[in-house]
């Protein structure tokens, strides 16, 4: 059978759909990582947000009372807008690949927000869902069991996962047929508007398309 791989653009899939009617539509997994990644990363910035509003306050009140502002900080040296702002890219990585700098801030992020704490172990599972070698009926299960932990979290930034996973189901778990992927797709995506942004825009589109040919064939 035909297999396609695919983002989650709903015009993509109008169009294998039109084109490739019995071809067997996959979603790339990477997609669905991102947005577990995104709502992860969506608690800490609106946290992030708050924690320099609170910083705002007490400056303007140590100011109304003549003293200078010294602000708190945790055992590692960071204040709470620092944590939160140095704590993006752990948030990125399992655990095991995190520094000894990163464990120490992870460790006192998570005791300070147990809300983001669970919000990064939701997408870590995930990650690993699609990790492991299985199969598709074993995954299925997984899948639905991660799917129920979402909704008793109630995240709001996890809405939009619930909602691709109810729409897209089938097509995401068409990834353990093959564990089939579209990042040469991406790939490739990428080193055509490279091309197009050196070359300042596009006026001889036929031109372009066969200088595209000629240095894509070069590079594979």
């Amino acid at each position: 059978m035909t297999e396609i791989t695919l983002d989650l653009s709903d015009s993509m899939r109008k169009i294998v759909c039109s084109a490739f009617p019995k071809a067997q539509r996959v979603i790339d997994r990477f997609h669905i990582q991102k947005l577990a990644c995104d709502a992860v990363q969506e608690m800490r910035i609106k946290h992030r947000w708050e924690a320099m509003q609170e910083a705002n306050d007490d400056m303007e009140n140590v100011k109304l009372e003549g003293r200078d502002y010294i602000p708190i900080r945790y055992e590692n040296r960071d204040t709470k807008k620092e944590l939160l702002a140095r704590s993006r890219y752990l948030l990125f990585k399992s655990a095991d690949r995190w520094t000894n700098n990163q464990n120490k801030r992870a460790k006192i992020l998570f005791e300070l927000y147990t809300k983001l704490k669970k919000a990064y172990s939701l997408s870590h599972s995930l990650r690993m869902i699609f990790a492991k070698n299985t199969f598709k009926d074993a995954d299925r299960l997984s899948m639905a069991k991660w799917y129920n932990k979402v909704e008793e979290a109630g995240f709001h930034s996890f809405n939009v996962i619930a909602a691709t996973f109810y729409e897209h189901y089938e097509d995401i778990l068409n990834f353990y047929n093959n564990r089939s992927s579209n990042a040469a797709a991406e790939s490739f995506n990428a080193k055509v508007k490279a091309f197009r942004t050196a070359l300042r825009g596009i006026r001889d589109e036929k031109f372009f398309l066969y200088r595209l040919a000629l240095i894509y064939a070069y590079l594979h």
